[in-house]
């Protein structure tokens, strides 16, 4: 008995399948064109939602990798030269911005006093230049993601203008075969119905992988943040004296 409900079960679901393929496929107009329009950014987001996954994922192990290394190490040249691999690190890149400037404030003083160079502001050129390549990983990190928030936003309400559109449809054909029987209005808000469907179904997957890479982006953020001010502290402390 159990394999019998079992079986009509899976008849059923298919069946279903089969009739929701029919009327993406017999849309028409408006409704064909919505449908489209959401099947797009559907595919785009997914698409969005492996790289960033992919990128976020690398930005983030090879964040802890490099902290290790920064913190394990007892040259600051032997890291940067280390750090040179870790491409998607944004700790890493405002390591690599601080220690260019630092760098050419130390071969500065070879031709002016050290009070000197200080003055013409060392420190705050090194804060600086960590500012402009933190700016640049977080714009970098954060490429891509205003679609996933567009589509979460915008999606639902084109699937509801598919679904408007498609009843307005439904109502024109009872006027104009002067009858009101299911035949005549069940094949208009079905295929109204799917607009809808689609619509979140394309908006639901973006707000969770918005929200998601939002606040690993932010976990970064806040990383980038942490490390520079060890860094311009020590720097401070044993090369600004």
């Amino acid at each position: 008995m159990d394999s019998v409900v079992v079986a009509h079960l899976i008849m059923s679901q298919k069946s279903d399948s089969a009739a929701i393929m029919e009327l993406l496929t017999q849309s028409r107009g408006v409704v064909l064109f919505v449908l489209i329009l959401l099947i797009f950014f559907s595919v785009m987001c997914w698409g969005i939602i492996l790289y960033k996954w992919f990128v976020l994922n690398q930005a983030q192990n090879q964040s802890l990798d490099f902290l290790d290394l920064f913190w394990e190490s007892k040259r600051l040249d032997n890291t940067y030269n280390e750090s040179e691999l870790m491409t998607r690190s944004p700790v890493a890149q405002v390591f690599r911005a601080g220690y260019i400037e630092l760098s050419k404030l130390q071969r500065s003083k070879g031709a002016m006093d050290q009070n000197m160079t200080q003055q013409l502001g060392g420190l705050e050129n090194i804060q600086r230049a960590m500012r402009r390549a933190a700016n640049t990983e977080m714009s970098r990190l954060e490429s891509y993601i205003p679609f996933l928030a567009t589509t979460a936003s915008a999606a639902p309400f084109v699937g509801l203008f598919g679904t408007v559109w498609g009843i307005m449809k439904s109502f024109i054909s009872i006027k104009e075969s002067g009858t009101a029987g299911l035949n005549v209005v069940a094949p208009g808000i079905a295929e109204a119905l799917i607009a809808t469907a689609v619509g979140l179904a394309a908006a639901i997957p973006a707000v969770i992988a918005y929200n998601f890479f939002l606040a690993k982006i932010r976990q970064l953020d806040g990383e980038v943040d942490n490390f520079s001010n060890d860094f311009l502290n020590i720097v401070k402390r044993h090369f600004l004296k």
